[in-house]
């Protein structure tokens, strides 16, 4: 299934210099001084066989079969597309590290276990990066969610570890509860892997000025939401926004979506939503339902 990634372990402090390129990659990189830059950041939750939508439609709109996520992956590889982690990303931002040509983000929410017995395999199979949000909590769930040993195999080879808090609640409802659910979940998944976990994604996509503050106090460097786009700064790093995949997605849809946010040319039909930068803080208000 091939060795461990090679990666930059992440750290509180600013990142080195990229060193070693995804196997595969090109040696063509983004160009470096751009304040803003077009990364399309994928966002998962199933890779299972999508339920009947007539009786499960929330169900069947977060699944992807791994029949399709296979043929997703190897239309990445094949059109000369470069998985990076959220950590690379923030890296490039801030100036101390380069990207590959044609860089994009896989994040996996939740951390049901068929991240790890169907998207893991193909990741591998790859040699791809990927970003698992674990929900603390739900860690060990039988038949559920991952259990801690595969959290720490994956975070060996090179998946990045972030995290989705210690329940999967509404934290714009989390009240007195909140600080527990945001830090939480990020001593939680260090005491875990074993060094720093930077990376958060907000359940559900909601979040207000408060939830933004908790995350940004715990620690975390950077936060994604729901809301669909991919142009990103570092100023809005606590509320980058994201491509979804839906449930049975034809290749095609999949392939045109990767291209639109890849160079920010939509057709007239579709408008981005932009999302509002983290600092000052902001109340960004999804309209998606979807977690």
């Amino acid at each position: 299934m091939g060795p461990p990634l090679a990666r930059h372990r992440p750290t509180i402090t600013a990142a080195p210099a990229w060193e070693i390129l995804p196997p595969g990659a090109a040696d063509a990189v983004v160009p470096t001084g751009r304040a803003t830059v077009s990364v399309p950041i994928l966002m998962y939750h199933y890779i299972r066989r999508p339920p009947n939508p007539v009786d499960d439609k929330l169900g069947w709109g977060l699944s992807t079969s791994p029949d399709d996520f296979r043929a997703q992956m190897n239309y990445l590889e094949d059109h000369g597309f470069h998985p990076v982690t959220l950590d690379d990303l923030r890296a490039y931002l801030n100036g101390s590290r380069t990207l590959p040509d044609r860089p994009v983000v896989l994040t996996f929410d939740d951390g049901y276990a068929d991240l790890y017995t169907q998207a893991f395999p193909v990741l591998r199979q790859h040699h791809f990066k990927a970003v698992a949000y674990i929900v603390s909590g739900f860690v060990g769930n039988p038949g559920v969610s991952v259990t801690a040993e595969q959290v720490r195999e994956m975070d060996s080879y090179g998946i990045e570890i972030g995290a989705h808090t210690v329940n999967h609640v509404d934290l714009t409802k989390a009240g007195g509860s909140l600080w527990y659910e945001v830090k939480g979940s990020k001593d939680a998944l260090e005491a875990l892997v074993g060094h720093p976990v930077l990376d958060f994604c907000y359940p559900s996509g909601r979040v207000n000025p408060t939830v933004i503050a908790a995350v940004q106090a715990a620690g975390f460097q950077s936060a994604t939401t729901t809301q669909p786009g991919a142009q990103h700064n570092f100023d809005d790093r606590f509320a980058w926004s994201r491509v979804r995949v839906s449930g049975s997605e034809p290749l095609d849809e999949f392939a045109k979506g990767l291209d639109q946010h890849e160079t920010g040319v939509f057709p007239t039909t579709i408008t981005p939503i932009k999302v509002p930068r983290a600092y000052p803080l902001i109340f960004i208000e999804p309209a998606a339902s979807l977690s």
